[in-house]
């Protein structure tokens, strides 16, 4: 399993929403310049995590993006299946019909367990963790933090 580019901007974008704060308007392109992410590319991404009810999109002129859930209640995880699907390290994880040996093999024991437990990690890290600083964010000033 490898993260799509998709996914990592979805991440940064989630990671600067929630350094700005939950119910905190921020404009598109303050979120694309601050978390180096193109414009084009985050409008499309935008509307996968409003599909979500992780974000609200709001247009015209003062429109922009708004997170709505607590940071500390979205995880890693969470973002991430939004954007690439449910992680399984091998295609007879989530299609065991695709492989005739999958209800006896080892080896996909072993990637059944590895894909839970990456899972499981990821679902433990929340945006809360991820945005307690700027560290994430390629080109983030701390001057702009909302205190």
């Amino acid at each position: 399993m490898r993260l799509t580019r998709a996914g990592e901007y979805a991440v940064r974008c989630m990671v600067y929403l929630a350094y700005k704060g939950q119910g905190v308007l921020v404009v598109k392109q303050e979120i694309a310049t601050q978390a180096d992410i193109p414009g084009p590319f985050l409008a499309k991404i935008v509307q996968n995590l409003a599909r979500a009810h992780l974000i609200e999109i709001r247009q015209g002129p003062k429109g922009g993006y708004i997170l709505m859930k607590d940071p500390a209640e979205i995880s890693l995880l969470e973002v991430v299946e939004v954007m690439i699907g449910k992680i399984q390290l091998n295609d007879c994880v989530g299609r065991p019909e695709t492989c005739a040996t999958s209800g006896r093999c080892r080896v996909h024991r072993v990637w059944e367990d590895s894909s839970a437990q990456l899972r499981q990690h990821l679902a433990g890290i929340t945006f809360a963790e991820l945005s307690r600083d700027d560290s994430c964010l390629p080109v983030f000033s701390v001057h702009n933090k909302k205190i």
